[in-house]
């Protein structure tokens, strides 16, 4: 039975929601970011306590299909944006996530704007730039490396961007002594 998830974002969240399957005598057959893979098939009853267990810990189980796919598009993109060379892409991001979800791309982005209000463009650079700040803040890139990293034509394109998203240039973000940092599954 495969279950979807919202607002697992990082190997932390994996970890937890499999440990609460488990707790529930599921055996976790496969794990990844929104998706999971148990045995045996559960029950609405067992399907309604997974719910509310994993609710209480920030987490949303999913049954509309509609929503399965967003929430598949946001994990892409995070897994893509977070945990991937962007430098190293042999393609853009939006073949990157169409070609992952072996879906039009033109499809996933109808949906995606009808559900959330906003493009998965404009999604993956909120996204970016919450990337940016991390990487500012650890302070062992300059400027010029962020903006490689990260796929950007030139710091000057990233550094307006930023400034657009955030309203402060990248140096001032870097020396500001309140950053505003978001967490994963709060952007978009």
């Amino acid at each position: 039975m495969l279950l979807y998830v919202k607002n697992m974002v990082c190997d932390r969240c994996i970890m937890i929601v499999r440990q609460q399957l488990e707790n529930f005598g599921f055996k976790v057959k496969e794990i990844s970011l929104g998706k999971i893979a148990i045995e045996p098939e559960a029950n609405e009853g067992q399907l309604q306590d997974i719910a509310a267990a994993l609710g209480t810990l920030g987490f949303e189980l999913m049954d509309k299909e509609k929503d399965q796919l967003v929430e598949q598009i946001k994990t892409q993109v995070i897994d893509l944006i977070h945990y991937s060379e962007l430098n190293e892409l042999q393609q853009s991001l939006s073949q990157e996530i169409a070609d992952k979800l072996n879906k039009d791309y033109a499809y996933l982005s109808r949906q995606f704007s009808d559900a959330e209000g906003l493009t998965i463009e404009k999604y993956i650079i909120q996204q970016k730039i919450e990337k940016v700040k991390e990487l500012l803040e650890y302070g062992e890139l300059n400027l010029n490396e962020i903006a490689y990293k990260m796929g950007y034509s030139s710091s000057a394109h990233l550094s307006t961007q930023f400034k657009a998203i955030t309203g402060l240039t990248p140096s001032k973000y870097k020396t500001a002594t309140l950053n505003d940092r978001k967490s994963l599954d709060k952007v978009g």
